[in-house]
């Protein structure tokens, strides 16, 4: 149901949608996960139901995203959403041209659909915010391994080069913070998103991405011109230099979480 195609490299926005729309600009806006209180239990479990059913073939049963579809969890439009008041309107509109159709739910459902949504995205804030004191419970040996192996951390960081140092210079709910979310990390510095939008017609436009929402896609060119285009009449290929970290996010354990911070903290 909820369909755009998501890899490593970056974000392209085409094929089937559904929800998409949702989450497309997860990533680039960069949703804040906000305490809020979570719906009834009633009201989670019905939407969990409609959403396995109807959702969970693309974005996985907790919303959490699937290899063809994304992570909902910090989607910008389910974060601000109340009761479906965000969330309603797109799935009663649609996507014809991108393949998603509109859906004839009732407000029941899509307030349903919503409360689960609004409960996965409160599950995701008590799985990041551990106790500081119980931030160093890992095993670091462990943590290398993983930094060094399944992680692939070591294709873009050295211990004896970049990271050279590090905790000397962060603390430890720091350093959990700057690789678990770089960018918030870095206060938006790093290399820049790099865009490639293909019109139907008409040239190919590319440079540094600038606004994206799920509406317009905004670039800045190569002679430093702003460029801003609908989405809904243009292919978009967003190259995120942090697109693996969100990756990242969907393979941690809570104990590959602990086990590389507990390595980090040793690069002094």
């Amino acid at each position: 149901m909820f369909s755009v195609l998501q890899r490593s490299a970056g974000i392209t926005i085409g094929g089937s949608l559904a929800l998409a729309v949702l989450c497309s600009t997860a990533s680039l806006m960069r949703g804040q996960l906000i305490s809020r209180p979570v719906p009834p239990t009633d009201a989670v479990e019905r939407g969990q139901k409609q959403f396995v059913i109807q959702c969970g073939g693309c974005h996985g049963a907790d919303a959490r995203g699937e290899d063809n579809g994304l992570d909902l969890v910090r989607s910008v439009i389910v974060l601000d959403d109340e009761q479906g008041s965000l969330i309603g309107p797109v799935l009663r509109k649609g996507f014809p041209n991108d393949g998603m159709p509109a859906f004839n739910l009732s407000d029941a459902q899509i307030q349903d659909l919503a409360a689960f949504l609004r409960e996965r995205t409160q599950a995701a804030i008590n799985r990041n915010a551990y106790p500081l004191q119980n931030l160093l419970t890992g095993n670091a040996k462990d943590g290398e391994a993983f930094f060094n192996g399944a992680g692939r951390c070591n294709t873009c960081h050295s211990a004896t080069g970049d990271l050279a140092g590090l905790a000397s210079r962060f603390q430890p709910a720091q350093l959990q913070t700057r690789f678990l979310y770089p960018r918030g990390g870095r206060g938006g510095q790093g290399k820049p998103t790099a865009v490639t939008v293909t019109p139907r017609t008409g040239r190919t436009v590319s440079g540094t991405l600038e606004f994206i929402d799920d509406f317009t896609v905004g670039l800045r060119d190569a002679e430093g011109y702003y460029r801003s285009f609908s989405r809904d009449s243009v292919k978009v290929d967003v190259r995120d230099p942090l697109a693996a970290h969100v990756q990242l996010l969907k393979q941690y354990t809570d104990k590959n979480m602990r086990d590389v911070l507990s390595y980090l903290v040793t690069l002094k």
